[in-house]
């Protein structure tokens, strides 16, 4: 049986026009994304691309895809290397969207809030990325910042970077947040070393280290709420 292009489609079935008729809130994902993708292959159209490219995803996680790399994505036959780029690109778009200045301002009174906030994003990663939540007086996120890549050590975590940003932008208060790739966040001596550093250097700069949230797969554990600081 021969397969229909999405050109041979109902236009009211076609990603494009559907998008533009009807409004991009009532595209599935997978469409979405099509309109992305553009153009499919011999065996495959861009919608069904598309749905390759997210049954990529943990669990069907559309959070996770941020995680796939240029070369994860090339391995679906039909993606190469200027699809790959513009999905990543895309999803890089999205996730700032979502993180913006504008937006975020959400108000943080326990960790479960900032486990709500972060854990979709960070649980998955391969690397460990350590944060930085910038508090206003009202416990409401200013910004959130990236510190560092790598394993956590006072060499790389050094005070000057983390509270540069926090200095600029005037906030009252600071959470640390970085995770585990192992899905184990039980914190490590290292860990803790370097937080206590940061919460004294947070003491003489009068800005308060509120709490330092080591993130696994699926569970946290919070440094305030375990007495380490």
């Amino acid at each position: 049986m021969n397969r229909l292009k999405i050109k041979e489609l109902p236009i009211s079935e076609r990603p494009y026009e559907k998008l533009e008729a009807i409004g991009s809130e009532h595209l599935s994902n997978a469409e979405l994304l099509a309109v992305i993708i553009k153009t499919g292959t011999k065996s495959f159209t861009a919608v069904e691309l598309a749905q390759l490219v997210i049954k990529l995803s943990h669990d069907g996680r559309l959070s996770t895809l941020n995680n796939l790399s240029i070369e994860q994505l090339k391995k679906i036959k039909g993606i190469g290397k200027v699809k790959a780029i513009q999905i990543k690109a895309v999803l890089e778009l999205s996730k700032r969207i979502a993180t913006s200045d504008g937006i975020v301002h959400h108000v943080i009174k326990s960790a479960k809030d900032v486990n709500t906030l972060l854990m979709e994003e960070m649980r998955y990663l391969k690397k460990e990325i350590f944060k930085a939540l910038l508090l206003d007086t009202k416990n409401q996120v200013i910004k959130i910042t990236d510190v560092s890549i790598g394993s956590l050590n006072s060499s790389i975590v050094h005070p000057r970077e983390v509270f540069c940003e926090a200095i600029k932008c005037g906030c009252n208060s600071i959470i640390f947040v970085h995770n585990h790739p192992s899905g184990d966040p039980t914190p490590s001596a290292e860990d803790i070393k370097t937080t206590q550093r940061l919460d004294e250097s947070g003491n003489i700069l009068g800005i308060r280290v509120l709490d330092h949230i080591i993130i696994g797969d699926g569970i946290y554990v919070s440094f305030k709420d375990k007495g380490i600081i």
